[in-house]
């Protein structure tokens, strides 16, 4: 269930990530070296987690080594190999949305505390919560089967387009969570169409999801 896709090409990786159909993540790096042809590999979900449980304490660069349908990866005098996918990823970059034509930058900590919040009615079985977008105001509400309801406000700097969409509140609670950064910008086009969550000042992350239905 999801796989890591890593691109190489000159002195650039890029890294892209689809979860479950709902969301998709996307990165790069420069690397220390040219890779004069490109290169593309896919990586088990399962290999992502264990390298990212290992290089939490890891310091210096990661050597990598891709020949066979293997992958090995060398640091702090660590050797770990690992089998690679086989298959062809999806373009990405047919999935990033382009031109939406309503943004909002604000701080991520602050959404974060507002869909943890919301999120408490929430169920495991249903994860929706309903933000309503409109100048100066972000709306966040959900419902149990009780039909009780969560609602919490947040005042934002926006001047676009009114707008009510749906999102399982996991998935934004997720990359919100694993994101250092104090601000975050939020891109949108309508109710149907999926969202761009990226870093200000920064193409080096981009983060896709999908709404769903309230």
């Amino acid at each position: 269930d999801g796989a890591i896709d890593m691109q190489f090409a000159n002195n650039q990786a890029k890294f892209s990530f689809d979860a479950d159909g709902h969301r998709l993540a996307f990165a790069s790096a420069t690397l220390d070296t040219d890779v004069p042809n490109k290169q593309e590999v896919i990586l088990p979900r399962k290999t992502v987690l264990e390298m990212q449980r290992l290089l939490s304490d890891a310091d210096g660069a990661i050597d990598m080594q891709f020949a066979n349908n293997q992958a090995k990866f060398s640091f702090d005098g660590m050797e770990f190999v690992t089998k690679l996918v086989e298959g062809k990823f999806p373009d990405y970059n047919r999935v990033i949305p382009k031109g939406h034509r309503n943004n909002l930058t604000l701080g991520r900590q602050a959404l974060l505390s507002c869909l943890q919040r919301t999120a408490i009615l929430t169920s495991d079985k249903f994860k929706g919560v309903r933000l309503n977008l409109d100048p100066g105001t972000l709306r966040v509400a959900s419902t149990n089967a009780e039909q009780e309801e969560a609602v919490d406000e947040l005042d934002i700097d926006y001047g676009g387009d009114s707008i009510e969409i749906g999102f399982n509140v996991t998935y934004i609670i997720d990359v919100l969570t694993n994101m250092g950064q104090d601000m975050v910008r939020i891109d949108l086009a309508d109710a149907n169409s999926s969202a761009l969550i990226t870093i200000p000042e920064n193409d080096q992350f981009k983060y896709v999801v999908m709404p769903m239905r309230i």
